[in-house]
């Protein structure tokens, strides 16, 4: 019974006139109607993402086909279904287009529980960047991808290189974007002043993107470049459009300024050459001061050494002459206490020995016996 509901709902959404129907390919997709987009080939897959002109003019309006601005998206659910409609990137999500709303507007979640089976929200997005909405309700989601169309060229800025050689030529390169800056492919004009500008030629891999070949004069002085688009639809809301650019370009000899360039080189590669010889040379005469100054240190050292040393042999001679002084000296006091000493006890013993005999005399049976 709910796979007949689900083949009816569908059948229902195809026969919506002028309609694209994403049917559920299973039981975990809804089924989304998205009308008004650009191109009908577009499936809103990420390979073939839909595609709606972005609101340059500030004002957000469904109309034709192809000049719509806004896609509706309705989904097709049971009655009374909550359906969560969410996105990323730089698109966004409006619940009415009345009043008509501007790109102030918008969010990027919004629930709608519609009152039949079919739920609508209006998605418009200012880049032409690709961007997704995915349209869920409870177990069930299918994701589309979107980009917008960039609006008409409303901003052009302009690149050349500051400086040329004398009747050469330089690239001006110009970019140009609609108001919210997306790339636009509409050539700009090309101008000059004391130089001539060649038609734009678009670049081939970069929309938005052409240079003009500019030749510059045959004197050195300086050139005018310019580059401009035709004012666009005033948007004052948003921004104020950028309708031309310009740039100068100082012409010069390149070979004479590469001749002067080479002359100051060699100059200062001179003056570099004599400055590192004379610090070379500071640092050697430094290097021989120093050198000589060691040197005379050297010799005042070995000087004082010698001094010290000849003094130490000096003070060894008067130490061993002392010593040997003193030694003598000692040896002649210890013979003379010696021989007193001798002197004494002979002395002595000679006193002993006589009174001893006069002893022995008076006293035979008594004698003393003498002191050898």
């Amino acid at each position: 019974m709910n796979s007949f509901k689900k083949i009816a709902l569908a059948l229902v959404a195809a026969m919506t006139l002028g309609t694209l129907v994403v049917t559920p390919a299973s039981a975990n997709t809804v089924s989304v109607a998205v009308t008004t987009k650009a191109d009908a080939a577009d499936t809103g897959a990420a390979t073939a993402p839909l595609t709606v002109n972005v609101p340059f003019d500030n004002v957000i309006s469904d109309t034709a086909t192809t000049t719509s601005e806004v896609l509706t998206l309705t989904a097709t659910v049971v009655s009374g279904t909550p359906v969560t409609f969410t996105t990323t990137g730089n698109a966004k999500l409006l619940t009415t287009l009345t009043p008509a709303p501007t790109t102030a507007s918008g969010v990027t979640s919004l629930t709608v529980t519609p009152a039949s089976t079919t739920a609508v929200a209006y998605l418009y997005t200012t880049s032409t960047a690709a961007s997704a909405v995915t349209v869920s309700v409870l177990g069930a989601s299918t994701t589309l991808y979107v980009k917008g169309i960039a609006g008409p060229a409303f901003n052009v800025a302009l690149s050349v290189a500051s400086t040329g050689n004398i009747g050469g030529t330089v690239s001006a390169v110009a970019t140009v974007t609609d108001i919210f800056g997306n790339a636009k492919a509409t050539a700009p004009t090309f101008t000059a002043i004391n130089a001539t500008a060649a038609a734009a030629v678009a670049d081939p891999l970069v929309v938005g993107r052409y240079t003009s070949v500019v030749t510059l004069p045959a004197t050195s002085g300086t050139a005018a470049v310019g580059a401009s688009i035709t004012a666009p639809i005033a948007v004052p809301t948003l921004a104020t459009a950028v309708t031309s650019a310009s740039s100068i370009v100082s012409t010069v000899d390149l070979a004479a300024a590469l001749a002067s360039e080479k002359a100051a080189r060699a100059n200062d590669a001179a003056a570099a050459a004599a400055a590192l010889a004379a610090a070379v040379k500071a640092e050697q005469d430094k290097a021989t001061a120093a050198a000589l100054t060691a040197a005379a240190d050297l010799v005042k050292a070995n000087a004082e050494i010698a001094k010290l040393k000849a003094d130490a042999v000096i003070a060894k001679a008067a130490s061993d002459k002392a010593l040997a002084d003193a030694t003598a000296a000692h040896a002649a006091e210890l013979a003379k206490v010696k021989a007193d000493n001798d002197a004494a006890i002979a002395a002595m013993k000679k006193a002993f020995n006589s009174l001893a005999t006069k002893w022995n005399k008076k006293n035979p049976t008594a004698k003393v016996a003498l002191v050898k």
